[in-house]
């Protein structure tokens, strides 16, 4: 039967002998939550990696800052999807075959990607697996359609495959919590920040392992503004724009609409600017960026400061 997105990353989740890398350990912040009062929010944009899904280095990577995590990740995905037969059969594992290529097409798209003039252009992670099983094609490498769907479709199931393998991800401890608080009190939630077309797949699973809920009554798929499907990554102006057309689009104003991040710079700035209130998440060192001075700054200060993820409901009022 053919699965989605959304149904392929449950069916993972139902195998145990798949072994996954650990997210880092959560490090707190000194630091005090607060708010002046949050009037009037109808909608939540949640943050992505490093906001609401714990990952190392606070945010998605394509190649991990060791090598041989990047090679077993590479090394996973050739067992899951049985590519072994289409390589190179030169000396070595299938992986040392694979990764230069897998390099070598981050590194075109990254060259050619993007909008002209954008300086933060982001790639689509399926691009990068459609384009390396387009070369296996060539060397008799065959799709399972029945199972996979589409080559579009498969290349999306690969890149979220591949991303499990290379980062461990968890929610936030709260996360659940904060996502079904907002769901009781009828406010609409999306996400805004740095992702890719399996991003909210992948929240899916994290918030199922904290506690029964589901994601698909919390989350609205068309509030899910990612810098993988739009083309640029935080603190792009594109990204911001995207989000205040998809909230107009729900008949909000950008008034009625709170984005949570974790980086004042990368992601709060660009949410005021186009009307958003903002809230600073720092819950985790690794992830939080900030300066003192950005805090005490009217231009740069959030709306409200959390240290847990579901005391934004605390700060909500009519």
């Amino acid at each position: 039967m053919l699965a989605g997105l959304e149904q392929y990353a449950a069916g993972l989740r139902g195998r145990p002998e798949l072994i996954w890398p650990k997210p880092p350990a959560t490090e707190p912040i000194k630091a005090r939550a607060g708010s002046l009062g949050l009037r009037g929010v109808r909608c939540v944009l949640w943050g992505t990696y490093g906001t609401v899904l714990q990952v190392v280095s606070g945010d998605l990577l394509f190649e991990h800052p060791k090598d041989f995590v990047t090679t077993l990740a590479l090394e996973k995905t050739i067992q899951e999807f049985r590519m072994w037969g289409s390589m190179s059969r030169k000396p070595g594992q299938p992986s040392e075959s694979l990764m230069p290529i897998y390099r070598n097409l981050l590194f075109d798209l990254k060259a050619t990607g993007g909008q002209q003039g954008d300086k933060n252009p982001e790639l689509a992670s399926e691009k990068v697996w459609e384009a390396i099983v387009q070369k296996l094609q060539k060397k008799d490498y065959v799709i399972d359609h029945a199972q996979y769907g589409s080559a579009a479709d498969f290349a999306k199931k690969v890149a979220f495959f591949f991303h499990l393998a290379l980062q461990g991800a968890n929610a936030y401890p709260g996360a659940t919590k904060a996502f079904v608080e907002m769901g009781v009190r009828g406010l609409v939630q999306g996400l805004l920040g740095n992702g890719q077309c399996f991003t909210p797949a992948q929240l899916n699973w994290a918030l199922l392992s904290q506690a029964r809920c589901d994601p698909d009554l919390l989350i609205s798929k068309d509030l899910c503004v990612l810098s993988g499907m739009v083309g640029s990554r935080k603190p792009s102006e594109r990204l911001f724009q995207a989000a205040l057309a998809a909230v107009k689009a729900r008949g909000l104003t950008p008034d009625q609409v709170l984005h949570v991040g974790s980086r004042v710079r990368d992601d709060l700035l660009g949410a005021r600017k186009v009307g958003f209130k903002t809230a600073l998440f720092l819950g985790d060192k690794a992830s939080a960026q900030v300066d003192s001075e950005d805090l005490k700054n009217p231009e740069t200060r959030p709306d409200a400061l959390l240290t847990e993820l579901s005391q934004v409901s605390l700060f909500l009022t009519a």
